[in-house]
């Protein structure tokens, strides 16, 4: 089979595809490029900009071109299996106490940062030997202006995350399945990472599933403008930090001066930090679905800023677990007017069924929206969950 790509300006490549064999021959064009812009915080994101769409030959590849300083547009039209391309590691590792059901749904624990030791495992933790595949636990370095997009619900990168840290910015991932970065044990992986990155637009139409740690985490550094948007996070596992089929370690946004916009996601069959949020952070959520959520969504510690509108708790045991932070839930439709001066539009009421409740009438941060990128709201609704994720762009 030959296969090339052209570039025709735009982050947009045809490729022609000739194939031989049992006397006949066909083309098959297909043409590539980002769809859609981002909206909200990451509003501007141009990722590789006009740079030729390409795709990469083998996981090697792959991981060059996201690596390099070059700007580029990379096209996912299959799986890229990371699993065993750095071998496995045995150490010792831990049987935390929450893992009430081991070798029946439980999450044993890699004793990374000394989670096993420090306490975090909890009183009756015990010593246990743990082998893993070595790729998952640290995710690609990704270079600033990078466009990532998949075909179809073809592009898959298994056993492996993506990182952005360091200053890197202006990067889109768009229509990719992550999965499987050992998914039994906690400190197994992160899908996606941003540490001390700018103009992130992450999750669009993107899956993840089947991690051991975090689906998205937003760590330390600031992280200046970040987008979420119309992604699935499927948090059904067969080991389970709470032992009932659901992932508890979802989103983590407790970074420094993080403005983070979540919007049109599908976040399902998890247990608790779905998200967590601290650090500084101002987080917009908007048309978001929670769905059979068996213990928290939202998390709030110190520092932490957010709106919550227009969104569905279906089947969420509690949407809030805490508050130390600042929230406003949208509580109603008078109160909402509120929002109109500082996001451009009155908040959108939140619907719940099944559900335990949000609350939230803090307004004091609503300056901190001044002179930034909002994005719209529109009525809550579940169809959401048909429309997020791989495969529905």
């Amino acid at each position: 089979m030959k296969f090339s790509v052209l570039a025709i300006g735009g982050a947009i490549a045809t490729a022609k595809a000739v194939v031989l064999g049992d006397r006949s021959q066909f083309e098959e064009r297909a043409t590539y490029a980002v769809i859609g812009k981002p909206e909200g915080f990451a509003s501007g994101t141009t990722g590789g900009g006009s740079a030729t769409c390409a795709i990469p030959s083998s996981v090697a590849e792959l991981k060059t071109w996201l690596t390099d300083s070059t700007a580029r547009c990379i096209v996912l039209d299959k799986e890229y299996n990371f699993k065993g391309t750095e071998g496995t590691t045995t150490e010792t590792g831990c049987r935390p106490a929450s893992n009430t059901c081991p070798g029946n749904g439980g999450q044993d624990a890699i004793n990374k940062a000394s989670w096993c030791t420090n306490g975090n495992a909890g009183a009756g933790a015990t010593s246990i030997s743990v082998t893993y595949d070595t790729a998952g636990v640290s995710g690609i370095n990704v270079g600033s202006n990078k466009s990532i997009i998949g075909v179809g619900s073809k592009g898959v990168i298994r056993g492996k995350g993506l990182r952005f840290a360091n200053g890197v910015k202006n990067i889109i991932v768009q229509n990719i399945h992550l999965t499987e970065l050992n998914p039994q044990y906690i400190w197994g992986g992160d899908a996606i990472t941003v540490d001390g990155a700018d103009l992130i637009w992450v999750e669009d139409h993107v899956k993840v599933s089947l991690i051991g740690r975090q689906m998205f985490v937003a760590g330390t550094g600031a992280s200046n403008r970040v987008t979420l948007s119309n992604s699935e996070f499927d948090g059904s596992t067969s080991w389970s930090a709470t032992c009932d089929g659901h992932h508890y370690w979802a989103i983590y946004l407790t970074g420094s001066q993080d403005l983070i916009t979540m919007k049109g996601n599908y976040i399902h069959h998890t247990s608790g930090r779905s998200p967590k949020v601290g650090g500084n952070t101002l987080l917009h959520a908007v048309n978001n679905y929670w769905y059979a959520n068996s213990g928290h969504a939202f998390d709030i510690a110190a520092g932490g800023q957010v709106v919550v509108e227009g969104s569905v708790f279906q089947n969420v045991v509690s949407p809030l677990l805490s508050n130390s932070g600042k929230l406003f839930g949208s509580p109603s439709t008078t109160a909402n007017t509120a929002c109109t001066n500082y996001l451009g539009h009155a908040c959108q009421l939140n619907a719940f069924g099944s559900s335990g409740t949000l609350g939230g009438t803090d307004t004091s941060f609503f300056s901190n929206f001044n002179g930034k990128s909002i994005a719209s709201a529109a009525t809550a609704s579940a169809s959401i969950a048909d429309t997020a994720g791989v495969g529905k762009i």
